[in-house]
């Protein structure tokens, strides 16, 4: 356990997350815009790093595609839009 202060920052209020902690956590410190999640859990805030947008993603579409689930639901129906307006 590692004892720190809170400190002013503009109109909030932060806390300085030794390197170390940050490794042992996963959060990439080097990192300038590392995401974070921030949870109240009762009377603890719960810091852990944030999931990348879209992770999995990839994998999931590979999966679809080998189970043919990938294919529109709904049949394509032109409007007049889609014949005049749109340039292919």
């Amino acid at each position: 356990m590692i004892r720190t202060r809170i400190i002013k920052i503009g109109n909030s209020q932060g806390v300085r997350i030794p390197k170390l902690l940050l490794e042992q956590s996963g959060i990439q410190a080097e990192v300038d815009q590392a995401e974070v999640e921030i949870e109240v859990q009762g009377n603890h805030l719960t810091i852990r790093a944030a999931p990348h947008r879209r992770e999995g993603w990839d994998d999931a579409f590979a999966t679809m595609a080998k189970r043919k689930d990938d294919r529109l639901l709904d049949e394509v129906t032109p409007n007049h839009w889609d014949q005049v307006e749109w340039d292919w």
